[in-house]
This record gives structure tokens, C-alpha cells and sequence, in this order.
């Protein structure tokens, strides 16, 4: 029987393998090529993204009439802002008025024990009616040596009495008129004390100096006080009206200054020409306009601020004092003023470029001054002209020299309760 012959013989294995090598290589050459293809179609697409102009946003230099507001932080305070302390030394006994009430001139706002004033009055007053009752025998005793003396005076000189005796009549008299002086005199004493323990009989009453809203007290009922005590009872502001206090810069007080000089009018005068407004806290306007109260006497040292105080009606107290806002004012006008918005402008070490945009969408980085900012914009000194187009969006996409595709600035509106303000420098 012939020898069984593999399955497979060498000859077709060797095949089988060969094949089986062959044909992966030119898979993978194909793959290889078809890769890159791709790869190059893919970098001649980079290479025309690259070369297609960037999208930016312009808008054209606007010209016009603005008004330059400046503004600063606020603090309120009471027009009149008393402390109410005691006069004299005593216990309180009673509060007579409400926390946080409104009060007018002379309510009782507190109570101290009076019986010792009481009783320092009623000596007073015995002391004085019986400083008159020695003044009346003092006038009596000088009446009888009057007429001693005009008795004697005749007889003395016909040698019917002795001059011995008309003299001591008249010393007699002399003295007797010593006493009716020494008798005015503490009568005198004696009104002043007894007007002095009525004083302090008054002030065992603690009243109100000002008409205003009273604090709530930080003494109460028992409570040992007087003029030394370290802190006020309570404390009574005037707040119709109320004071709005700001600190304006030494610049700021500088420019007025210049301002009034060239009007000829001093630094009170143009600052009460001014209309004041008051922003609340809340973000809303206060309905009533401010004007012009003090201005103070130096610069702060510390802060270089000088302090000035503006006039609001407070109808309702619905301001209190230690409350805040942002006091504004129109300080001039701007005439033919040049606005950009004010990301078209790029601050670069301290100065300020803008991206113009030519006929030609060609870009051409420029330096410009700027000047005060009013809402969103910004006032352009030099460097611009009416109706250049600038880059005000994709700044970061623009050197110098190269084209952009153009299009219309669309600037998006300010989110609810924005507080973007103009005129704060």
C-alpha cells in the first residue's frame, strides 16, 4: 500500500505562505496611500482656512454732544445728629419715648430720680427768702442811723450834743449800709443758687434738642448716669433733610477750581449751580434731586480727598443716616465729542491702541488718547476721525496690515441689574 501523502504538501504550503504574505503588504501600501491623500487634502484645507481673512465686528466712529457725569460713594447722615446725654448725675426711673420714634423738639426721652433735685431747690429758695429777710433788717437798721445822723448833724454844730456822738452816729449809719449791700449780695447768691437747682430739677427731664428720629436707647431703667458717662443715652438725627457725604479727589476739587476761576465765580458758587442725583443701594434713583450744602475747610492728608456734603428732601424718612449710595452729577458738556465702544479700545502698557479698518479691510493698528468714558463708551481725544471703522470685536484676531472680513458690530445688551456707570474715573 503507497505511503498516505500529507494534506497539505510542502510545495503547497511554501505557496499558501508566500500568498499569505503578499497580500497584506499591498493592503497596506493601499492603505498607506489612501492616508496620504487624506493627509494632503486635509492640509491644503488648513492651508485655505489659514489664508481666508478673519470675521471681525467694526463700527464706525460716532461724533456728538455728550454730557460728562462724575460720580462717587455716598454715606448718609442726619442733617442734625444729637447725643443725648445727661446734664446732671441721678438714677433713670423711666424711658419716656419709643425706640425709633420720631420726636419733635423738646420731648421727654427719659426720667431720672428728681427728689434730690427737688429738695436741693426748696433749701435754695429758703436760703433766698431769708438772704431777703436780712436785707429788709439791714434797710431798717439803716433807716433808723439815717435819721440818727440827720438828727444829730444840727445839735452838733449848736453844741447841744457832743461831736463825739455825731460821730458814732455816723459810723453807725456807715455800718448799717454795709449790711443792707452784704444782705443784696446774698440775696444774690442765694437767686443764683435756687436758679441753679431749678436747672438741675430740669434736666432730672431729658428732652430732645431737635426735632428728628430717636435711636434706640443703649441705657436703661435703673442705670447710674451723668456727664461723665462714657457713652450717650440715645441719639436723635434730623434726617428732612439728609446729608449725603462724598470725598471727591483733590483733581476733582482742582478742576472745579479751575472752572469756577474762568467763570469767574468761587468754588461754592458753580458747585450749587449743579444738579445732584442719588443712586440706592437697591440700584433704583431717588426720587428727589440734591443740591450743594458744604464744602470742607482741607484735603485729607491721608486719602487726598476732600470732603463735600449734598442736601436731599428725605419726605417720610425713608432715608436713614449710615446708610449708602452713589451720588452723580452732570459736571459739563462735551461738544462734538468722538465715542467709541469701549472694548475697541486695547490698553497695552499704559497705552491705549484701536484696530481701524480700511477701504481696502486692510487693518492698520493705531495709538489713540482717550478722555472721559460715558456709559459703554468711550470719548477718543486724538487719533480718530468721524466715521473710521474700528475692530470692536475680535481684537485678538488683528496685527498690523493684514485684511479681515468685516461685519456689523453687534453690541449685546447689558444683563437686568447691570451697573455699568459713565463718568467714574
Amino acid at each position: 500500500m503507497p505511503e498516505s501523502q500529507p494534506y497539505f504538501s510542502t510545495k503547497t504550503n511554501v505557496r499558501t505562505s508566500k500568498n499569505w504574505r503578499a497580500r497584506p503588504a499591498a493592503a497596506c501600501a493601499a492603505i498607506a496611500l489612501s492616508a496620504s491623500l487624506l493627509v494632503l487634502a486635509g492640509c491644503e484645507k488648513e492651508q485655505k482656512a489659514e489664508a481666508a481673512p478673519p470675521d471681525v465686528e467694526v463700527v464706525s466712529v460716532t461724533q456728538r454732544d455728550v454730557p460728562i457725569t462724575r460720580e462717587w460713594v455716598a454715606t448718609l447722615t442726619g442733617f442734625v445728629n444729637a447725643q443725648i446725654r445727661a446734664q446732671v448725675s441721678g438714677y433713670i426711673v423711666k424711658q419716656l419715648y419709643t425706640n425709633g420714634a420720631f420726636v419733635k423738639k423738646g420731648t421727654p426721652l427719659f426720667q431720672l430720680d428728681a427728689r434730690t433735685f427737688q429738695a436741693s431747690l426748696d433749701q435754695a429758695n429758703g436760703n433766698l427768702s431769708q438772704a431777703k429777710a436780712d436785707l429788709m433788717k439791714a434797710e431798717a437798721q439803716l433807716g433808723k442811723t439815717q435819721l440818727d445822723v440827720d438828727r444829730y448833724t444840727p445839735l452838733a454844730k449848736q453844741g447841744a450834743i457832743s461831736q463825739q456822738e455825731l460821730d458814732d452816729a455816723v459810723q453807725a449809719n456807715l455800718a448799717a449800709k454795709g449790711q443792707v449791700a452784704a444782705a443784696h449780695a446774698s440775696i444774690e447768691a442765694a437767686q443764683a443758687a435756687a436758679e441753679s437747682a431749678r436747672l438741675n430739677l430740669g434736666y432730672a427731664t431729658i428732652v430732645s434738642p431737635v426735632d428728628g428720629v430717636a435711636g434706640i436707647s443703649t441705657a436703661q431703667v435703673g442705670d447710674f448716669v451723668g456727664p461723665q458717662s462714657p457713652n450717650p443715652l440715645t441719639s436723635v438725627s434730623t434726617v428732612n433733610p439728609i446729608l449725603a457725604t462724598i470725598t471727591p479727589s483733590e483733581q476733582d476739587y482742582l478742576a472745579t477750581m479751575r472752572k469756577a476761576e474762568k467763570t469767574g465765580m468761587t468754588d461754592t458758587q458753580i458747585l450749587s449751580t449743579l444738579v445732584w442725583e442719588l443712586q440706592l443701594t437697591d440700584g433704583s434713583m431717588y426720587g428727589q434731586k440734591g443740591r450743594f450744602y458744604a464744602l470742607d475747610r482741607q484735603v485729607n492728608v491721608q486719602t487726598g480727598a476732600i470732603t463735600v456734603q449734598i442736601q436731599f428732601p428725605n419726605p417720610g424718612n425713608v432715608l436713614r443716616p449710615g446708610g449708602f449710595g452713589n451720588v452723580r452729577t452732570v459736571v459739563r458738556l462735551e461738544k462734538g465729542a468722538l465715542l467709541v465702544p469701549q472694548r475697541a479700545v486695547t490698553d497695552v502698557q499704559g497705552k491705549y491702541l484701536v484696530g481701524v479698518v480700511g477701504a481696502d479691510n486692510k487693518t492698520n493698528i493705531r495709538p489713540v488718547t482717550v478722555g472721559d468714558k460715558v456709559g459703554t463708551m468711550w470719548i477718543i481725544g486724538e487719533g480718530l476721525k468721524p466715521g473710521d471703522r474700528i475692530v470692536a470685536e475680535g481684537t485678538q484676531k488683528i496685527r498690523d496690515g493684514i485684511v479681515v472680513n468685516p461685519k456689523p458690530f453687534q453690541e449685546t445688551a447689558p444683563a437686568p441689574g447691570d451697573s455699568t456707570k459713565g463718568g467714574v474715573q
